[in-house]
């Protein structure tokens, strides 16, 4: 639909007199519609930034009862722009970011437009760490939301498994705390769900005693990719929760691909050095640097390969082994990088994530597997199509190796076969906390099946 200019005036006006100070003008409109992803260009009809959860309710009535259509900003990390609806209503959480912790429950509570690194380090004061991703400037809720793989998955499981509580302003306008014995319908569907069925203007986490852990970076030499991916599929099968390991594709130093290895220990600093030496023996590294760090640190180890800005499109599959046919479209993918900035990561689902029942989250795969994340990257003088097709066809080689779906946060909105699979046989029950939540289909936050 197209929000005329009468109607967004009016939508302005009243959220004004009754929100004031939150309806976003001149720089700070363009600031706040300049997300991560520099290819997306969407221009909203209005935004509005809230600073407590009545703005964000009074924020969804009006939109509604102008018949203007919603999306919410938290970290903007969205790859396909999502959390800006073009001609709608943003409701840009970025001011509501502050976070408290309890060292004594070992819980973070945060608000909704917290970031990855907002949250660690609040946590990091008392030497605690959360389940995060492996960037920090990621958005903590949509993160946890709609999955979160990160380095400590093996052990503590995905953000998600880590969700405490939840506060949400639904379509209604009723803010409900959502708790395993509270609306725990809404609970259930909110971890893995995503951010399909209302605002989540704040969230209660488990944090772990995990201040430093042991990591950094691997490369091989490309010529050494296919073996190494082959015995590493060995060594990770074996790993304990305390280790888990991004591997992948990236560009080396003199511009061609080489093979990554990101390790994450997470336990005993001297074991863990026991536990890499296996790594270390893939091959012979181009470089090795891995070293004890902050959790802090560690999610800056690949900052310099997602600059914000930059123009970007994503493909995911996942797969259950580094099989020869999985390793063969790998190497294509390596072979055939239309540029220097775009990458491929392989992440790893394994330990404690594994050991949560299917049924107990709306989150749709439990075995163990690989994550993998398809990142076309290039900067915005450059033409897009040889990359987006790049990134496609990396997707199509790889999927008749894959596992039905796909990791719903990076899903695009016209991935139509992915999404029926996305939550496996968690669908039907989550089209019905839909229909109840959200009858009206006012959220769209990540893709859904319908």
């Amino acid at each position: 639909m197209t929000t005329g200019i009468s109607t967004a005036r009016a939508l302005a006006a009243e959220l004004d007199q009754r929100c004031p100070g939150c309806v976003l003008s001149g720089p700070d409109y363009d600031r706040s519609r300049r997300i991560w992803n520099g290819a997306v260009d969407h221009v909203p009809a209005l935004i509005v930034r809230p600073h407590a959860p009545n703005d964000v309710q009074t924020a969804i009535l009006i939109a509604q009862h102008h018949g203007v259509p919603l999306s919410v900003r938290g970290g903007g990390h969205d790859w396909a722009g999502r959390s800006l609806r073009r001609d709608g209503l943003v409701i840009d959480l970025s001011a509501m970011n502050r976070v408290a912790v309890d060292p004594q429950t070992q819980l973070a509570t945060l608000q909704g437009g917290a970031t990855t690194s907002d949250v660690i380090k609040a946590a990091q004061a008392h030497r605690l760490s959360a389940a995060t991703g492996t960037v920090g400037g990621v958005g903590m809720a949509g993160l946890t939301l709609g999955g979160g793989y990160g380095p400590l998955i093996g052990r503590y499981g995905l953000a998600l498994d880590n969700l405490v509580s939840a506060e949400v302003v639904l379509a209604d306008g009723r803010c409900v705390t959502a708790t395993p014995s509270h609306e725990p319908e809404l609970y259930w569907a909110l971890r893995g769900g995503g951010g399909n069925f209302g605002v989540v203007t704040s969230l209660s986490v488990q944090l772990h005693p995990v201040a430093d852990v042991l990591a950094g970076l691997i490369l091989y030499p490309w010529h050494q990719a296919a073996h190494a991916w082959a015995e590493l599929d060995d060594i990770l099968a074996a790993a304990p929760d305390e280790l888990t390991v991004q591997s992948g594709i990236l560009c080396g130093p003199e511009g061609g691909p080489t093979l990554f290895l990101s390790p994450v220990w997470c336990g005993d600093l001297a074991a863990g050095e026991t536990a890499l030496e296996p790594l270390l023996r893939l091959g012979t590294p181009l470089s090795t640097q891995v070293e004890p760090m902050p959790y802090d640190a560690m999610l800056g180890l690949f900052d310099a390969h997602v600059v914000t800005g930059r123009h970007y499109t994503m493909r995911t599959r996942t797969v259950a082994n580094y099989t020869p046919e999985v390793i063969a479209a790998l190497l294509d993918a390596g072979q055939h990088q239309t540029s220097i900035f775009s990458a491929v990561s392989m992440h790893h689902f394994h330990g404690a994530a594994t050991r949560v029942p299917l049924e107990a989250t709306a989150f749709g795969i439990r075995q163990p597997h690989y994550m993998i994340e398809i990142l076309a990257a290039w900067e915005s003088d450059d033409a897009a199509a040889k990359h987006v097709v790049w990134a496609d066809t990396v997707a199509t080689k790889l999927a008749p190796h894959a596992l039905p779906g796909g990791y719903p946060n990076l899903l695009g909105p016209t991935d139509d076969e992915q999404i029926a699979h996305a939550f496996g046989p968690n669908t039907n029950r989550l089209r019905v906390a839909k229909n109840h939540f959200d009858p009206k289909g006012v959220f769209s936050a990540i893709p859904l099946a319908t």
